[in-house]
């Protein structure tokens, strides 16, 4: 509304103030003599010999010349739309309080205005005109860089709710809204130099909110909610193609691996004890104990893993990855739709340690006859089930 109506108000003022302007110049004299001012010109290109360095002050004559024609016009003016400039800026209040975003729509407005009144050469513009809307867009342009930095505040500030029922932070739907909405309003601005360096503010703003949780006490996992923050904030750059913030698509794509990775470990293995023996035979070994000696070591001995293994019949494996994906399914928000990712994930992971886990049976207990409960097509057949039943 606020745009419709200041584009209402330009639309009639830009006439009214041009023919004001014209009319004041013919009634009291004050148009440009052409004999004059080519006799003006005439004069100074005289004062201004060839091969000599022309001097500032040899263009005071048009200078003042000039200033005598513009000066008595602009006063006037200034006198009959004396209450023009007093009743803009009471406008920009108004729009300000109805809206915390409206000084954008004010923004766009007026530059587009100015922009196209310099560039239209069919049009006569009014100097006092340009003045005055150029002062408008200083306020405007002073209140979009104060609802900015209010606005990053308000980001970097947000507390984190409690139960966080709701995974997507607060301070990550108020990116949102705002870049939804200066989108639609700079759609056909002529320039977008100012918004562009709002949103690098504030993408930096809400990376920096998703980011303080790592201290936060949050009742869920840390890691699994800012995974889903910045999937979710990768997913809208991706669907806005918002050039200026490509680098922070990057990141954005680049920090949710990194927890999605810490998340996967922190669900814990499903072959905990396994992992713990193994974790305990790569520890002697880079304490210089040879590969071939490990299983002489009495923790390490072949009784001792042949015992570990036997804990873990494909059976309980596969009970065991049921669990674990019955507390994925639970701890992910379906919104994001990310289980399916991390499911992989874990699959990843789980074919990489049981991958160690027979190197390392080949390198230190080598010849002993020793080998996992289930084989790696019987591991993938689980991860397949599973899914396929889910």
């Amino acid at each position: 509304v606020s745009k419709q109506v200041l584009e209402q108000v330009l639309r009639e003022l830009q006439p009214l103030c041009t023919a004001e302007q014209q009319f004041i110049e013919k009634f009291f004299q004050l148009s440009q003599d052409a004999t004059e001012l080519q006799a003006l010109e005439v004069s100074v290109r005289t004062m201004s010999s060839p091969g000599q360095c022309p001097s500032p002050f040899n263009w005071l004559p048009f200078f003042f010349f000039f200033l005598r024609l513009e000066e008595p016009t602009t006063q006037l003016l200034s006198e009959i739309f004396s209450c023009l400039e007093p009743e803009l800026r009471g406008f920009l209040e108004v729009c300000s309080k109805v809206h915390p975003f409206s000084c954008l729509q004010v923004l766009v407005t007026l530059s587009d205005s100015i922009f196209e009144m310099l560039g239209s050469s069919s049009t006569l513009c009014s100097s006092f005109l340009n003045t005055v809307l150029g002062n408008m867009r200083f306020l405007a342009k002073s209140r979009f860089n104060k609802c900015i930095e209010t606005l990053c505040k308000e980001i970097e500030e947000a507390k984190m709710p409690s139960k966080m029922k709701d995974r997507i932070l607060p301070s990550v739907s108020l990116f949102e809204e705002f870049v939804n909405f200066s989108e639609e309003v700079f759609r056909t601005a002529r320039q977008r130099g100012d918004l562009h360096e709002a949103h690098l503010r504030l993408a930096s703003s809400v990376f920096s909110s998703i980011n303080s949780l790592s201290s936060a006490n949050l009742k869920v996992n840390t890691d699994m909610v800012m995974m889903e923050n910045f999937h979710h904030i990768h997913c809208f750059l991706c669907q806005k193609k918002i050039h200026c913030l490509e680098g922070k698509k990057r990141e954005a794509k680049q920090k949710y691996s990194e927890h999605m990775e810490k998340y996967v470990k922190y669900l814990g293995q499903p072959l905990e004890k396994l992992n713990h023996f193994f974790e305990g035979v790569k520890a002697r070994v880079a304490q210089g104990v040879k590969e071939e000696e490990v299983s002489f070591q009495l923790a390490y001995s072949k009784q001792e893993l042949r015992k570990v293994i036997e804990k873990y019949p494909g059976k309980e494996v596969k009970g065991a990855l049921e669990t674990l994906y019955r507390k994925i399914h639970k701890d992910l928000s379906p919104e994001e739709n990310l289980l399916p990712v991390v499911w992989h994930a874990m699959e990843q992971e789980f074919i990489r340690q049981y991958q160690e886990f027979e190197d390392l049976i080949q390198h230190c207990y080598a010849g002993s006859g020793i080998a996992m409960d289930f084989t790696m097509e019987e591991l993938l057949s689980y991860f397949n089930s599973i899914t396929l039943s889910n």
